[in-house]
């Protein structure tokens, strides 16, 4: 167990569920100064923010307890579970905004483009921060969190020019229309994250390892004849198990068993599986799975 990458991730969302806590709550006395649906509805998206990454958080260090009688792999698997919930949190809050947004296409608002532009600049340093922390997070649990703060930076960047263009001149209708495109692109890159915590859930291969590729690798061992029933996935996206059925030439003594059990786990452990449960056998006819 990676002591110091968990570490580094608690702090990391510790410090982005603080900055969007706060700020949501400084948004919304904001918003309402500024008489800005922009600057509303980047509050309500934050103060979900704020939600998803507290319970990130709690999940967090809940996926690290030790083994259990019910939870024999440990609680690894509430860090992806985590990730499910900020995946459709982005998708609730990006309904929200699109519903907010078409409207004042059609029949725009005046707003206070200084008031914009002053929790624009605060909006994108404040964000910018949080996923700075969470940058190159290896759990997709921080990739999904910093998802959430990517949005609300490019979120706080259309804020930031429309307000500069209604200071100069008369076109309200930027804001919405911004706001929509960044968030479809949001919705695309969201979707994207869901189907890989999906393929977690549903035991898919790791994308990063290739099955194929580890099976000739076993059979190119001295004394290997045969691999069958090789599976592997993933416990978090990061923490990667497989289980396999090696066929040898000829019956093993206890020594030979270890050898080559050794042998096949320092071929996994090159493709980043962290645990195998080897089964060596030496025939088919030895092998009782179907």
């Amino acid at each position: 167990m990676n002591h110091d990458h968990e570490s580094h991730e608690t702090k990391n969302v510790r410090t982005a569920f603080v900055l969007n806590l706060l700020f949501a709550l400084l948004e919304i006395v904001g918003g309402l100064y500024a008489n800005s649906m922009a600057i509303l509805s980047n509050a309500l998206h934050d103060a979900g923010d704020a939600l998803a990454i507290g319970v990130s958080w709690y999940l967090t260090a809940v996926s690290r307890r030790g083994r259990t009688p019910a939870f024999s792999y440990g609680y690894r698997r509430f860090s992806p579970l985590t990730a499910l919930v900020n995946g459709l949190v982005i998708l609730t809050g990006s309904a929200i905004i699109l519903y907010h947004s078409v409207p004042r296409i059609f029949h725009p608002e005046p707003t206070s483009s200084r008031g914009m532009f002053v929790f624009a600049v605060a909006g994108v340093v404040v964000n910018g921060v949080a996923a700075y922390r969470l940058k190159g997070g290896g759990t997709m649990n921080e990739r999904m969190i910093m998802l959430h703060l990517i949005e609300d930076v490019l979120g706080w960047v259309a804020v930031l020019i429309v307000s500069v263009v209604m200071f100069f001149g008369d076109a309200p209708q930027l804001d919405p229309i911004l706001a929509v495109l960044i968030t479809l692109f949001i919705v695309w890159n969201a979707g994207k994250n869901l189907k890989a915590t999906m393929m977690i859930f549903m035991q898919g291969v790791p994308e990063a390892v290739d099955i194929l590729e580890i099976e000739q690798k076993l059979l190119g061992l001295e004394g290997v004849k045969g691999i069958h029933d090789l599976h592997v996935w993933t416990l978090d996206g990061l923490h990667h198990v497989a289980s396999l059925h090696v066929v040898v030439e000829k019956p093993l003594g206890v020594v030979e068993m270890v050898e080559i059990k050794n042998q096949i786990r320092k071929v996994t452990v090159g493709f980043h599986i962290d645990h195998a449960t080897i089964e060596v056998e030496c025939g088919e006819k030895d092998c009782l799975a179907e």
